[in-house]
């Protein structure tokens, strides 16, 4: 079973802790890509909208008589075919967002997990106490933790309004509560910082969703 260190805000080790080998182990590249492309599907707007031969202005009556003139018959000046005319079969208002099986979700966050800690990018804290609400505090802890580029930071209290308020306004930071953890959220980010409560929480619940096949190829 694999180990990282847990540090506190100025940096200094206080501690370790053990990470599961089904948790932290193989990452399913595959599974990581069909999460985040579910993730981003949902964020679309689809509020595309072109104007079909129906809701396109001009009159609908004929421009010409249907014989004797020499001319190609024709119903409606809203046309295709015509300049200004309706558009065909082109995108309408829609959805994106399509149902992804919970079982592949899990798997891709214990994917993101694993490939995190392979890559030496997460980063254990003891907890996110701040004595007051400024930026500045919150961005030399980061410093000493040695996080210098984009963070997602991840806390597993309720409400941690000094937190909130002081992480809020820093570019590149991203603050979400344990259960709100995404694979995409994970990959998106250069480092993943983790309070220990909030791992800790989110290690017990992935390890109850390993199948009994794949715990057995662990131990």
């Amino acid at each position: 079973m694999a180990k990282i260190d847990v540090q506190d805000l100025t940096g200094k080790k206080t501690g370790s802790f053990e990470l599961a080998d089904e948790i932290f182990g193989a990452v399913n590249e595959d599974l990581l890509w069909e999460a985040v492309k579910h993730y981003r599907a949902g964020l679309r707007a689809g509020t595309h909208a072109t104007k079909n031969k129906k809701l396109v202005s001009g009159s609908g009556k004929k421009l010409w008589r249907q014989k004797g003139t020499g001319r190609a018959r024709v119903g409606s000046i809203r046309s295709p075919l015509w300049r200004h005319g309706g558009t065909v079969h082109g995108p309408q208002p829609r959805s994106y967002d399509y149902t992804f099986p919970r079982k592949k979700l899990l798997g891709a966050l214990r994917s993101a997990l694993a490939s995190k800690f392979a890559d030496g990018k997460l980063v254990v804290v003891e907890n996110f106490e701040l004595s007051e609400i400024k930026a500045n505090a919150f961005r030399k802890a980061l410093d000493a933790l040695k996080v210098d580029g984009t963070a997602l930071v991840v806390d597993g209290s309720k409400e941690n309004r000094n937190l909130e308020l002081s992480s809020r306004n820093l570019d590149g930071v991203e603050l979400v509560r344990g259960n709100e953890v995404h694979p995409y959220h994970l990959l998106r980010y250069d480092r993943a910082v983790f309070s220990r409560p909030a791992l800790e929480k989110l290690q017990e619940s992935l390890k109850k969703t390993v199948s009994k096949r794949r715990a057995k190829e662990v131990a």
